[in-house]
């Protein structure tokens, strides 16, 4: 299978989601892209070996997408040859009580990754201007002083709620962390069939909601909400991709793809050479452990 340009998923200006396909498969049937996901992601697995070992960046993997978009199955295939050691899954529900009496970044801070390991956001940081933009009444539960009805929260609110992300990922971009994030750009259409497997088939009905329709109601106003903080959002030092997700298998091979072009390039991550004293007396600690089977 072909290698993809994975910068035409990277965003670099304002987005217009309406233009942007969501399916892709690059002419290859369901078994092509496994394979050509199973490849990419060994390298992936082994790029965090060496980076745990070297132990100066962690990376964080956000991902974000409407109902059903596949965020789930996605995070189990991508990660499924890490050692476990080397990858922390957050999914970010509903804040809890102790969660409100921080400041909403406060949660997503104390989940960020340690050096050496990947960090994976399922939902993120982005719903308090995304899922709080659509609900704004969300927000007064958060007793932010000076807003006390839905009423002072404006579009100044907002823009500064996108600076004080733009700063949160620029300092930890600064400080080690190699920060992607994807959105899942996922068809109407392609939602709809997905809710009805939920419905019609029975092992998947424990994922339906009848919230989500709720939600689906509401899909232009979540398609511009994203709009908005994608383009808001998508730096250098913290890109957003967007990334066609009506094909899941495809939608996993870009990302896995985009992430090893990206890793690939930091040169530096290498595993830490032993001292030169440990290294000249390497024949005499095996000498050792030899003699203790005698």
């Amino acid at each position: 299978m072909k290698t993809i340009s994975v910068e035409k998923y990277k965003v670099t200006g304002p987005v217009k989601l309406a233009s942007i396909p969501t399916l892709e498969d690059f002419n290859s049937d369901e078994k092509e892209l496994k394979e050509a996901l199973k490849k990419v992601r060994k390298k992936l697995a082994k790029f965090q070996d060496t980076m745990y070992a070297h132990a100066r960046y962690g990376v964080l993997v956000c991902f974000q997408g409407m109902d059903t978009a596949g965020k789930d199955s996605l995070i189990r295939e991508l990660f499924k040859d890490f050692n476990s050691r080397g990858v922390v899954v957050h999914s970010f529900k509903t804040p809890t009580d102790k969660e409100l009496r921080h400041d909403y970044l406060w949660r997503h801070y104390i989940a960020l990754p340690e050096r050496g390991k990947f960090s994976v956001f399922n939902r993120t940081h982005y719903e308090n201007v995304l899922v709080t933009r659509v609900h704004p009444q969300y927000i007064l539960n958060e007793n932010i002083p000076g807003v006390t009805s839905v009423d002072d929260i404006d579009d100044v609110f907002w823009q500064n709620r996108f600076d004080q992300i733009n700063n949160f990922e620029k300092h930890i971009s600064e400080n080690g962390v190699l920060v992607f994030k994807f959105y899942l750009h996922l068809s109407k259409e392609e939602q709809r069939k997905r809710l009805l497997r939920r419905l019609e088939e029975e092992e998947h009905n424990w994922k339906f909601s009848p919230g989500d329709l709720k939600e689906r109601n509401l899909w232009d106003t979540y398609q511009s909400c994203y709009e908005e903080a994608i383009s808001q959002t998508s730096k250098e030092k913290a890109p957003w991709f967007v990334v066609p997700a009506d094909n899941k298998e495809a939608a996993r091979y870009i990302i896995a793809s985009v992430l090893w072009s990206h890793l690939s390039a930091y040169t530096d991550v290498r595993e830490p050479e032993l001292d030169s004293e440990t290294l000249k007396n390497l024949h005499i600690y095996k000498e050792q452990l030899e003699a203790e089977h005698e």
